[in-house]
C-alpha cells in the first residue's frame, strides 16, 4: 500500500475514530442483549484500532488473520504489548467468527460481559501506542 504521509495520517485517524465509534455501538448492543452482534462489534472495534497501530508502524495486512499475525510478530513477541492482549484479541476473533458463521454457536451474557472491560483496556493500550 503506497500512501503519502498525509493519506497515511488521515487513514490512521479514520481507523481510530471507527474503533471508538464501533465500541460505542457495541455497548449499545450489549445493553440490549444482542450477544452475537455484540461479539461482532467488540471484535471490529479492536480490529480497527489494531489496524491503525499496524499502519502507524508501516505494517500492512490484507486479511484478519494477517492482522493477528503481524500484531503477534511485531508487538507481542517484542514485548511492546503483553501476551495477554494477544490472547484476548485472538479470542475476540474466534468469538466473532463463531457468532457470525457457526450455525450452532450459542453466545450469551456469560461469553460477552466478562470481555467488556478488556475491550476498553485493549483499545486504550493500543491507542497509547498510536
Amino acid at each position: 500500500m503506497k500512501l503519502t504521509d498525509e493519506e497515511k495520517a488521515a487513514l490512521i485517524h479514520n481507523r481510530v475514530n471507527r474503533a471508538f465509534e464501533t465500541w460505542q455501538e457495541a455497548k449499545g448492543i450489549i445493553a440490549n442483549e444482542y450477544w452475537y452482534a455484540a461479539a461482532n462489534r467488540m471484535y471490529y472495534a479492536c480490529y480497527y484500532m489494531t489496524s491503525a497501530l499496524l499502519l502507524k508502524n508501516n505494517y500492512f495486512a490484507s486479511t484478519h488473520s494477517g492482522v493477528i499475525r503481524l500484531l503477534g510478530l511485531h508487538f507481542i513477541r517484542t514485548g511492546i504489548i503483553s501476551d495477554e492482549w494477544g490472547s484476548f484479541y485472538s479470542r475476540l476473533f474466534e468469538l466473532r467468527q463463531s457468532g457470525d458463521y457457526d450455525d450452532w454457536a450459542i453466545l450469551g451474557a456469560d461469553d460477552i460481559l466478562p470481555l467488556v472491560d478488556k475491550v476498553e483496556g485493549y483499545l486504550q493500550e493500543l491507542y497509547r501506542l498510536i
